[in-house]
């Protein structure tokens, strides 16, 4: 279940724009990692296009609520990271 929750949470992360870039944060690769345990707990880690970006409050609070929105979530934690650093060639084509 674990792995299915994960890409359930990944379709709905599909919905959070990048205001200034007008993709979805999946899109643009600003999201590393999404796990799940067993009990509806959700880790994701995630950056920024620069650090110090004005709107990453705004992006881990709307990617913390897109996710707990899917059925099967408990408790989300959004972790912000910089490592590796985000370039242009993360973004996914089309």
């Amino acid at each position: 279940m674990s792995a299915g929750l994960e890409r359930l949470v990944e379709i709905a992360l599909r919905d959070v724009l990048d205001p200034e870039m007008g993709r979805s944060v999946v899109d643009l690769g600003l999201i590393y990692a999404i796990t799940a345990a067993p009990d509806g707990t959700v880790a994701i880690t995630m950056t920024t296009t620069t650090r110090g970006c004005p709107l990453a409050g705004f992006l881990r609070e709307a990617v913390a609520m897109a996710a707990g929105a899917v059925e099967g979530v408990a408790t989300v934690t959004v972790t912000l990271t910089y490592e590796p650093a985000w370039e242009p060639a993360m973004i996914a084509a089309g």
